[in-house]
């Protein structure tokens, strides 16, 4: 038997839900599928999977952000493995560790040269609530000057709850419940009261 015919035999002749065209019917790369979606869909998807992290790693969940991007855990499987450490280039910005007031202003114009859209992850005890420092000069929560789009919660976190907590941005740039997607519609949704 030749090789051609026993690879016709392995195929389907008949796909279910899809109607038998004929070869006049056929597009020129010899596809019959088209797709169809809306831009905004298409651009979320990209997003999605193609995530430029900008680690600003203070303390010790900078050591496990460094663990995740490691062969072990690999972030690269989820589309996250290109670190860029200039924030133009980047387009989510993860806060590692203890943030404190001289820090603050630093990283407030890390995150304003950032190119939208931008994606805020706050990592551990610490840049979420301040953790076990209820001092003065820490601040207590990143959230009080820049937006944050996913907390992952320890002290410090696994390198798993890191995976967890990508992973949920990822699902929340597709199904639109980013901060920056919920402004866009925002302010979407107030030209069109204008009109």
């Amino acid at each position: 038997m030749k090789r051609e015919d026993a690879t016709r035999q392995l195929l389907p002749t008949v796909v279910p839900g899809v109607r038998e065209v004929g070869a006049a019917e056929r597009q020129p790369d010899g596809s019959q599928i088209f797709l169809t979606t809306r831009w905004e869909k298409l651009l979320d998807a990209a997003r999605k999977n193609s995530l430029w992290p900008f680690p600003f790693g203070t303390a010790c969940c900078a050591i496990e952000f460094m663990s995740v991007v490691m062969s072990h855990y690999d972030l690269a499987r989820f589309g996250a493995e290109v670190v860029r450490f200039s924030p133009r280039q980047s387009d989510l910005l993860i806060v590692a560790g203890t943030v404190t007031d001289k820090m603050a202003p630093v990283l407030v114009r890390i995150y304003e040269q950032m190119a939208e859209p931008k994606y805020v992850i706050s990592m551990g005890a610490c840049a979420c609530t301040g953790g076990f420092y209820r001092a003065y000069h820490v601040v207590q929560g990143i959230d009080e000057f820049i937006p944050v789009d996913v907390y992952v919660p320890g002290c410090p976190p696994t390198p798993e709850a890191l995976l967890r907590g990508v992973v949920r941005l990822q699902e929340m740039i597709g199904s639109g419940e980013t901060q920056y997607q919920r402004n866009v519609a925002a302010q979407k949704a107030a030209a069109s009261v204008g009109e």
